[in-house]
């Protein structure tokens, strides 16, 4: 296993900048505001002489006892247990403060490595700034920058050494990892689907909309193979969303579907279907990503309801007639198998491999079945085809006059290909190639000759026949 490092500190002294420090990305959303981070968010460190994960967390409030608050002390405390060494910070600029005389008792009890940083140093006498810390008796305060990167790297290397060495882990190739998007609008469940996945309180499931601000990465085994799965924020109406927190979050949440391979778009049953659900299928479709639909809080509905619902999916989602639907309560953990096989069927669909002779010979009988519409007097004409790309499939069409195929006639051409080789649970694209005209390329040349263009050859060829007929009839 990889030694892991926890960073604790209470709300806004620097924790989600140091992360992206260590971890050399964007994955921790940054701003100057209290308490952004609330899950725990995991990373895995660069640029040390060892490979680590790294760990971020909220706001640490040890006696809170209601609320978000309690939550994410709840939250910490999960992160804590998993440390092998924990990087207690703290904030230059603000100085000492009671709370985190409390922090220091609670890390105490945990009974892990502990190192003491004192962020935001920058331009300031580090030995002043960093005296009044002596007091919390964590050992030698470390003076940091998480935003200019001054004792970082000295940092995570006294972290490092504090650990017993550890075996490194191998882990699957990341192309191999089916990486999962949870998303949906807000309280709809997904992370209560993320907890009962995983079977654990992994992130914070409150009712409250608008709970998980990031996007969170968990890694996940489940009947043998591994996955990657991400809960994101959730989405609502762009007209809706005015703090700029919860615009980062949506732009998170449009991130992790891109960077997914499968989204479980999650529907809440008792509030149907929403025009937001559709907006949020359109933009899953629109990413090309593969898709399975969870229908939740359907324990909690009568026959008449469900059967309401039903008919709402068939006007409102037909657009998805290529995906699964299941109808599950992630709270009683119902349905959840079925929706992961779900997942694994469109996974393999939107990975696929097609052999080109094979999409030539359903593109043939296709065409039989149904040639392309003439337009403006022209019938194109469809020759071959060949896969041009995963996840989405997509499939390329070579012919001639291919820029006259109606929407239509493509969307049919996708049916038929899907239909073909049994592609459930994702998108599939068709795109078209046109073909050249050989006389229109000046590529021909006679020795000592310059380019002349074939159809002039043609036209030249013409003329020399037509002149030998004439002269052999004269001749006659």
């Amino acid at each position: 296993m990889l030694p892991t490092i926890v960073l604790v500190g209470r709300p806004n002294v620097g924790k989600s900048t140091l992360f992206n420090r260590l971890t050399k990305s964007r994955d921790a959303l940054v701003a100057d505001l209290p308490g952004l981070t609330r899950d725990r968010h995991y990373g895995r460190g660069l640029g040390a002489s060892q490979p680590y994960l790294v760990i971020d967390t909220g706001g640490f409030e040890p006696t809170a006892d209601s609320g978000i608050l309690k939550e994410m002390a709840k939250q910490t405390l999960l992160a804590i247990d998993e440390a092998d060494v924990i990087i207690f910070l703290v904030d230059a600029r603000a100085g000492l403060t009671p709370q985190e005389f409390t922090i220091a008792h609670t890390l105490r009890k945990a009974q892990r490595p502990v190192l003491l940083a004192v962020n935001k140093t920058e331009g300031m006498q580090k030995a002043v700034v960093s005296a009044d810390f002596h007091e919390l008796g964590m050992g030698e305060p470390l003076s940091i920058s998480s935003a200019h990167g001054e004792g970082v790297r000295d940092l995570v290397e006294l972290a490092l050494e504090s650990i017993a060495e550890k075996e490194v882990e191998t882990t699957p190739s990341l192309n191999d990892v089916p990486r999962i998007a949870i998303v949906g609008r807000p309280n709809v469940g997904k992370s209560t689907l993320v907890n009962a996945l995983l079977g654990e309180d992994r992130v914070i499931a409150f009712d409250q909309p608008g709970t998980t601000r990031d996007s969170i990465e968990i890694n996940l085994e489940k009947n043998g193979k591994d996955y990657i799965i991400i809960d994101t924020a959730g989405v609502r109406k762009r007209g809706k969303v005015f703090e700029t927190v919860e615009k980062f979050s949506v732009i998170k949440t449009m991130q992790a579907i891109e960077d997914a391979n499968v989204a479980i778009l999650v529907v809440d049953a008792q509030d149907g279907i929403t025009e937001q659900d559709a907006h949020v299928a359109a933009y899953i479709l629109e990413t090309g990503r593969a898709l399975v639909v969870a229908i939740n809080k359907w324990d909690g509905l009568q026959d008449d309801e469900r059967e309401w619902i039903k008919r709402e999916i068939d006007r409102k989602l037909q657009f998805l007639d290529f995906a699964k639907f299941h109808y599950i309560s992630a709270l009683r953990k119902k349905g959840l198998n079925e929706l992961f096989t779900s997942v694994d069927i469109a996974f393999k669909a939107a990975m696929v491999k097609l052999a080109t002779p094979q999409l030539t010979r359903v593109l043939g009988e296709a065409t039989i079945q149904h040639q392309p519409p003439i337009s403006k007097g022209i019938r194109p004409k469809l020759r071959y085809a060949h896969q041009g790309g995963s996840n989405p499939p997509i499939v390329v069409v070579h012919g001639n006059h291919v820029d006259h195929i109606k929407d239509s006639y493509t969307r049919y051409l996708a049916g038929v290909f899907r239909k073909a080789f049994q592609l459930v649970g994702t998108p599939l694209r068709v795109q078209y190639n046109q073909g050249e005209n050989p006389f229109d390329k000046e590529d021909v040349r006679k020795p000592g000759e310059g380019l002349v263009t074939m159809r002039r050859r043609k036209n030249e060829m013409r003329a020399k026949l037509k002149a030998r007929n004439e002269k052999n009839k004269t001749k006659k």
